[in-house]
């Protein structure tokens, strides 16, 4: 993947909800004529100072086929620059990190949920602006940081690099997810779980957290204990080998 000319994850958020709010204008197309207008690295304080006329300027030079709609109503630009500002991206759709620590949560579990917008679970691998990241443990759960997705679409294989994004987590939850990424994702070494229905990121954590004492297979390797499944017959074994 090629250096991304965005300076902070914040910017990273604000970029992709601005092309989100575009039709879904293309995010490296996107960066790549911000950056040519406002100079590398793009930061909070350069797209702060963005305004409609800019914007449209811009769509109508960079998009020349589409011209200045590029498919979008005034309104949806407008509120692409609101995003560019950062109007409401800090308290609403930026959730708070909570302090983490490697050793805080003994036996916890390191966990990615695809999101777009809040501390929800409402997002698609392949599209989702950034990932929560979680640790979870059987009395605790902490949101310890957000991942912009954006960078990784500069990338030729942007499932790849969505997957190394998130290589460090043992459990990946969206809401829908391809074959050939979900492959990318188990490469990874992460368990990618889909839930259609999404939800609240830590409502869904929490039916996790609830099975941390009686785990599937599935969960029981992560974890590396026995199944639930499995776990009579271990102690029976047990029992027998000692009688």
């Amino acid at each position: 993947m090629s250096k991304t000319p965005i300076a902070s994850r914040e910017a990273a958020l604000r970029l992709a909800l601005a092309a989100r709010a575009l039709d879904g204008l293309d995010v490296r197309a996107f960066v790549s004529a911000l950056t040519e207008r406002l100079g590398a690295p793009i930061t909070e304080a350069k797209l702060a100072g963005i305004t409609t006329d800019d914007l449209c300027e811009l769509l109508a030079g960079e998009f020349a086929d589409e011209g200045c709609k590029v498919g979008a109503s005034e309104e949806q630009l407008k509120e692409a620059v609101r995003l560019l500002q950062g109007e409401g991206v800090e308290s609403d759709v930026f959730p708070s990190i909570e302090a983490y620590a490697d050793g805080d949560m003994p036996g916890s579990l390191r966990v990615a949920v695809a999101a777009n917008r809040g501390e929800n679970l409402d997002g698609h691998f392949g599209s989702c602006d950034r990932f929560l990241i979680y640790q979870v443990a059987k009395d605790e759960i902490r949101l310890v940081e957000v991942r912009s997705t954006a960078e990784t679409n500069e990338a030729e294989d942007k499932n790849a690099a969505r997957s190394a994004l998130i290589n460090d987590c043992q459990i990946l939850y969206v809401q829908s997810i391809g074959g050939p990424a979900a492959a990318k994702v188990v490469r990874a070494d992460v368990h990618p779980v889909k839930l259609p229905t999404g939800g609240p990121a830590r409502e869904v954590l929490k039916q996790l957290q609830a099975r941390l004492d009686s785990p599937p297979p599935w969960l029981a390797q992560i974890m590396g204990v026995p199944s639930a499944s499995l776990a009579r017959f271990e102690a029976a074994i047990d029992e027998e080998e000692h009688a």
